[in-house]
């Protein structure tokens, strides 16, 4: 059965944040993020039971042959390292000839409900900052050589073993003429090896290089999304000039004759800055394009249509390929806002804290309100809750 076909709930309630959890090696919420959270890395042995998620390699390997699932395959031969972009079928994948080798899987928890539920575990943290779910499956002696990212990252052993080294790398020079970024003089400062239900947490910038010890080596990579202040402004100046009104025209009534025709005038420039302050002064377009943003779907990923028409009798659940957020008045889903107020936004609040919405509370939404979910419905972006 295709895992991304089964009826399986992934909603979660929010967590206790005062609650020990084995996941945080017995801390809870609120400790674990006071004392480690872009702090210092956490080793936690027996984090949970993986033993009956369906994330195996012949499930990694079924994605990786698909033209819309994102998957690269890192060799190493001797020195040499190679990266490939999928899809890859199974029989090229069984032909590798390298030292060692990893495929890597991006994006697991559109595909496979497994993965959606595993990432549920970890909103203790807002859903704006998860990225993805990202799958390794190493030969013996694989990894993707020292590395850092620039991003908080939960390491969870799913089948096997890797030894992990890992240390506060100051020397981030990177060994040039490489496909891949990899660490010039890794300095590791600590060695964990990782068996089935162990997980590690770094913070951003902690170099780490993992190395399959035996067979059958999987790893899923929970990474939280760090946006650059340059790219996340360029992002939003870019929404909200979509809908900026002002057709007021540049005028130079007092520009003098020039000598010098190639230089730019100073009023342009103050025309242009003040173009940018009243594009950023509306503090209400500024959180609607930061919203529309956040939630804006990756690319190539899209939504099915429902086999069954829309009924306030039938309770629904987040698609795991949407993203739900809100702020003081709005909705935000997958790049689009929405004004909201009074019962309807706490309804759809809980819908998005939650990841559902029983037929109780679909009853009690206003019209304009059910109209709104029914779309959200028919677009894909909610799905039938039949367990």
């Amino acid at each position: 059965m295709n895992p991304a076909r089964r009826h399986q709930h992934t909603a979660q309630m929010p967590h206790d944040l005062d609650q020990p959890l084995a996941l945080l090696a017995n801390l809870s919420p609120r400790e674990f993020m006071a004392s480690h959270w872009q702090k210092r890395p956490l080793l936690i042995k027996g984090a949970m039971d993986v033993s009956r998620l369906g994330l195996s390699q012949k499930a990694m390997f079924h994605l990786a042959g698909q033209a819309e699932v994102e998957s690269r395959v890192i060799a190493r031969k001797g020195e040499s390292w190679s990266l490939s972009e999928g899809p890859f079928s199974a029989r090229k994948l069984g032909s590798l000839k390298a030292d060692a080798w990893t495929l890597l899987v991006q994006g697991v928890e559109q595909h496979h409900l497994d993965a959606a539920a595993l990432l549920a575990s970890f909103r203790f943290l807002p859903d704006a900052r998860l990225d993805d779910l990202m799958v390794s499956w190493a030969s013996p002696g694989g990894g993707v050589g020292p590395h850092f990212d620039s991003y908080d990252v939960f390491l969870l052993q799913i089948s096997g073993r890797r030894r992990w080294q890992i240390g506060p790398q100051t020397d981030l020079s990177l060994v040039p003429d490489l496909p891949l970024k990899i660490l010039a003089r890794f300095e590791p400062t600590e060695m964990h090896v990782l068996e089935p239900g162990d997980m590690l947490y770094l913070p951003p910038k902690w170099a780490h290089d993992g190395v399959a010890e035996g067979a059958d080596c999987m790893t899923a990579s929970i990474g939280f999304r760090a946006p650059a202040r340059a790219g996340l402004a360029n992002e939003v100046l870019v929404r909200m000039g979509e809908i900026f009104e002002d057709d007021t025209l540049y005028n130079d009534p007092d520009q003098p004759a020039t000598e010098t025709p190639a230089l730019m005038p100073e009023g342009l420039l103050r025309f242009a800055a003040e173009a940018v302050q009243r594009l950023t002064a509306d503090p209400i377009a500024l959180a609607c394009a930061l919203g529309e943003v956040m939630t804006e779907p990756k690319p190539g990923v899209w939504f099915e249509a429902p086999e069954m028409p829309f009924s306030v009798t039938v309770p629904l659940r987040v698609s795991v390929k949407s993203k739900l957020l809100y702020d003081a008045n709005h909705l935000f889903i997958n790049g689009e806002s929405y004004l909201a107020a009074g019962h309807d936004f706490e309804q759809l609040q809980a819908l998005a804290n939650t990841g559902a919405i029983h037929a109780k509370g679909l009853a009690s939404l206003s019209a304009d309100a059910q109209a709104l979910v029914s779309e959200w419905y028919e677009a894909g972006w909610l799905e039938a809750d039949l367990l």
